[in-house]
């Protein structure tokens, strides 16, 4: 799967090639944020290399970006204690302090974060290989989800800003903290991901203990003094390290409340079995997923490959929403693979700012031979790679590969493949694509292409029992993010919007009494001399 090619042979680049706009300096990140304080460590590190290589007397080799704490166990543990400190059984600053309070901090840190945009977005190219466009939207997309995130408090706070009252009884209800917040992220979202459980869990009072990814680390690197000046000390507090040293002891400390993790359901049911008390630890967990496409003989198979494309191979594929296997009715599957082999020939390689390039190099070191290994265990069992060039590797860089016919015999048909590879399954009758579905072990999301309006409504009838989100004709997502985002079987636990996130980082509290005069009295002192943060009727604007 490696033969040069004439179209792949200058992927990478000279260091002198490469240009000035958009190279970025080494990072040798020596702090960490603690207890509001940005603390100096002189411990060992963690080397970060990029995905992208640089061409040496040695041949290729992946250029340094710089390095990052790798703090011990016992340094974790006093992360932890800093966020236990900090929220202080719900009598913390942070978790005292009136939602507008809370709103005000949170536009601070927007502030701030906007200034260092343009360095985050070059880190974003360079730590994981996402293109400029993409990494662009990545940032500019988590400022507007913060942004929404603080009008939605806005909205839920105005509903809770007056009394109820029923048989005999007066009460406010409004959303509590839930307390100690351990917020575990992907690589291939490191900011926005992150920030979509980290940002309401902050906002809606709890403190963080923000644990870093593997790939994307430094992208952060710039924000941590933005988390320093705009929250009360010990509000976020960040872990650098290896995820199996350090996590454990702070799961088993039973001091996390909450587990809000984007990763392998694998991993996320490790973490919670440590939790010494299960039934308190709330868990709101994004996982695994193998999307499927189901192409039948009524679709429009131009859009049906344009959003497959866009489905199966934005950022390389690396996306828990990407469509990773595609059933394709037989009566239209040669003329389907026909044009999606030609979409897929005509996308562009390179490197991540350079104009148009649409294929970039995978920061995963690993994935590149999985990946081939994938692809042969596919050839072995009677797959072809329909693509020219479909599959060419070279270090961190793989072309896409479109792979047919796939069988369920094949890894491609079960594993994850998390990268460019589009396995294609030909099939009879629509319900063995439903069958495939009712077997799987994820459920996140389905897309189904078809123009005939009997044939959408079974699958549709079918599915919505399967999966949580059904696409029509278009590729699976997971915005606009007002749309709820979660998932069935090992896919997700919990749900995800803008305003779902804060109810799922929140219980319901209320103050009641019963319908007296001295009551009254007293609740009317309370309120109109802002006696309590939590009892109030102030309507924010």
């Amino acid at each position: 799967m490696s033969s040069e090619h004439p179209t792949f042979k200058d992927i990478f680049k000279s260091e002198n090639e490469i240009p000035e706009e958009y190279k970025v300096p080494i990072i040798h990140q020596r702090e960490y944020l603690l207890n509001g304080e940005l603390i100096q460590w002189d411990g060992e590190v963690t080397e970060i290399y990029s995905p992208i290589c640089i061409p040496t007397e040695n041949g290729l080799e992946r250029k340094q970006l710089g390095s990052i704490p790798n703090i011990s166990p016992e340094d974790a543990m006093n992360v932890l204690e800093a966020s236990v400190k900090a929220y202080d059984n719900g009598l913390g600053e942070w978790p005292t302090m009136s939602v507008e309070g809370r709103i005000k901090c949170m536009q601070k840190f927007v502030y701030l974060m906007i200034k260092e945009r343009d360095l985050v977005i070059k880190l974003l190219m360079w730590e994981i290989g996402k293109t400029l466009p993409d990494s662009t939207k990545e940032f500019d997309r988590t400022v507007d989800y913060i942004n929404q995130t603080i009008d939605a408090l806005k909205d839920l706070d105005r509903e809770s800003s007056r009394f109820q009252q029923a048989e005999g009884t007066i009460a406010q209800i409004r959303r509590a903290p839930l307390g100690v917040v351990l917020s575990m992220g992907p690589f291939n979202y490191p900011l926005n991901e992150i920030f979509t459980t980290l940002i309401p869990a902050l906002i809606m009072g709890n403190t963080i203990l923000f644990k870093l990814p593997k790939h994307g680390v430094l992208a952060h690197y710039p924000l941590l003094k933005a988390f320093q000046e705009a929250f009360p000390a010990g509000t976020v507090n960040t872990l650098y390290g290896k995820g199996a040293e350090i996590i454990t002891p702070i799961m088993e400390s039973g001091k996390v409340n909450v587990l809000a993790f984007i990763g392998s359901s694998k991993v996320a049911n490790g973490l919670k079995k440590l939790h010494p008390k299960v039934n308190r630890l709330r868990a709101i967990l994004s996982l695994d997923a193998k999307n499927a496409a189901i192409v039948t003989k009524h679709a429009n198979l131009d859009i049906a490959v344009s959003e497959i494309i866009l489905g199966s191979l934005s950022f390389n594929g690396q996306r828990c929403t990407a469509l990773k296997l595609i059933f394709v009715q037989k009566d239209v599957a040669e003329e389907f693979t026909q044009k999606l082999t030609a979409a897929v020939s005509a996308l562009k390689p390179g490197l991540p700012w350079e104009k148009d390039v649409k294929i970039t190099p995978l920061p995963e070191v690993n994935k590149p031979p999985y990946l081939e290994e994938c692809i042969q265990d596919a050839v072995s069992k009677g797959a072809k790679v329909l693509n020219e060039n479909g599959g060419y590797s070279e270090a961190s860089f793989v072309f896409p590969a479109v792979v047919y016919p796939v069988n369920d015999q094949m890894k491609l048909y079960h594993e994850e493949q998390f990268g460019p590879v589009i396995p294609v399954v030909p099939f009879d009758d629509i319900d063995e694509p439903i069958d495939y579905q009712v077997n799987a072990n994820h459920g996140m999301q389905v897309s189904i292409f078809s123009e005939d309006a009997m044939e959408t409504s079974k699958l549709i009838d079918s599915f919505v029992n399967l999966v949580s989100r059904v696409n029509i004709n278009c590729q699976a997502q997971r915005g606009p993010d007002v749309f709820p985002f979660t998932g069935r079987k090992d896919s997700a636990e919990g749900t995800l919007s803008v305003f779902d996130a804060l109810r799922s980082f929140s219980i319901r509290s209320l103050v009641a009494a019963k319908i007296t005069d001295a009551n009254k009295e007293l609740l009317n002192s309370i309120v109109r001399d802002h006696d309590s943060n939590f009892l109030s009727t102030d309507y924010i604007f």
